[in-house]
């Protein structure tokens, strides 16, 4: 049995890495484009229904670059499509998320303090979610007000602060700040699927019919990948934030996701201003570093609301960790090496939070996280960091006996 989490750490790795690729892919192409089109420039000369055209160099060689705003007046005989960057990036990610936040719903999505509810329902809402995200937004895009194209960004603002909000009040920190990343993500990606490629292979079969393209399809894409465009930075910040719990484990979580969606919006105007020669705008920069400024102080002012933490009994799984024979050893060796960094409270020097916001402190919590602890500190010497706090391999394998002879049952 214990073979089977260190296969599915692997898997886990896997998924991330295809993930990560993916994303590198669907996110250059994306920028890329973005800058091209904003760099166009329109001289005398150009073909019939091209826009504008670019030159640049790269790889020792120059590339001459027309666009048309509808489409040429003949269908060329070589068309590449940019698409399977996102929906690989799409895939992965939602396949990462099943692996780890549905195969891990007990530590990784769910905080019974939070709400107390059953793995099979919390996956539920994320799946709902991330589906009624889609449908509100299309419906808002498609609305009257979906002409007034800032008017449509600053309602998708409130509704992606309320998504914020909402995530915190049913999944963990982690995993709220990971969906609200999944949520826009689906957004973006459903775009792409819905809305772009359909539109774009409206025109292609216009053009091989000898019709004349409706500039409206050009029209409703061109909106979508605009948004597409100020939500990226944001998605990469909360695939991140799992690895810094002073952003999503903090009372103002989800006030500090909304400020992040605002930094997302003036570093790209920046790049947007730069490459349509329209300036260099630096106050960007100052108005990102105050935002920043602020979430960090966010992250640290003291909480609001007093009294004593909602206790939670243990699961039937963590009893049979706290009820193995090796617990109580197992217990000293966490406690003595561990918890100065896992902690409500860290002692360890330049330890704000715990790491990941994993505590170590009670039976409980020790219990929660036998699987982690088996695979950083008893497999692997990835916990503590250096060994700085001197674990032995006597207790890395009192670790391991621990995991494996309660997952076995003996």
């Amino acid at each position: 049995m214990y073979e089977y989490a260190i296969a599915w750490e692997w898997l886990s790795f896997a998924v991330r890495w295809l993930h990560v690729i993916t994303a590198i892919a669907w996110i250059g192409s994306s920028f890329y484009f973005i800058a091209l089109d904003l760099g166009l420039v329109k001289r005398p000369g150009l073909p019939v229904g091209a826009y504008g055209e670019e030159w640049q160099v790269h790889g020792g060689g120059f590339y001459h670059i027309q666009k048309y705003l509808v489409a040429p007046a003949s269908m060329p005989e070589h068309l590449t499509w940019f698409k399977w960057e996102s929906y690989a990036t799409w895939l992965s990610g939602f396949a990462l998320l099943a692996v780890v936040y549905y195969g891990g719903a007990d530590l990784f999505l769910i905080d019974r303090t939070v709400l107390d509810i059953e793995p099979w329902q919390a996956i539920c809402l994320s799946i709902a979610s991330l589906a009624v995200g889609w449908i509100l937004y299309d419906l808002l895009c498609k609305s009257p007000l979906g002409r007034n194209t800032w008017g449509l960004m600053a309602l998708l603002y409130i509704v992606l602060i309320a998504m914020a909000w909402g995530y915190t009040q049913v999944f963990t920190g982690r995993a709220a700040f990971l969906h609200l990343g999944a949520f826009t993500a689906t957004i973006m990606s459903a775009n792409v699927f819905f809305i772009i490629i359909p539109n774009q292979k409206i025109v292609v079969a216009d053009l091989i019919a000898g019709r004349t393209p409706d500039p409206k399809y050009g029209v409703i894409a061109k909106q979508r990948s605009l948004h597409n465009n100020y939500l990226t930075l944001p998605v990469i910040f909360f695939m991140l934030s799992n690895h810094y719990p002073l952003a999503f484990a903090t009372e103002f979580n989800w006030i500090i996701a909304a400020l992040v969606f605002l930094m997302g919006v003036t570093i790209r105007h920046w790049f947007n201003t730069t490459h349509a020669r329209k300036g260099k705008p630096t106050w960007t920069w100052l108005v990102t570093v105050l935002i920043f400024i602020v979430i960090m102080w966010l992250s640290t002012v003291p909480k609001m609301l007093t009294g004593e933490e909602e206790q939670v009994s243990l699961s039937s799984r963590e009893q049979t960790f706290v009820q193995n024979g090796h617990f109580e050893a197992v217990r000293d060796v966490v406690q003595g090496r561990c918890s100065m960094c896992h902690a409500a409270e860290p002692v360890w020097e330049g330890i704000a939070r715990a790491p990941k916001n994993v505590k170590l402190e009670t039976d409980g919590e020790i219990a929660a996280h036998a699987r982690e602890i088996y695979l950083q500190a008893g497999r692997s010497h990835a916990m503590p960091p250096g060994n700085i706090t001197d674990l032995s391999p006597e207790e890395r394998q009192l670790l391991v006996a621990w995991y494996e002879t309660t997952v076995e049952g003996k």
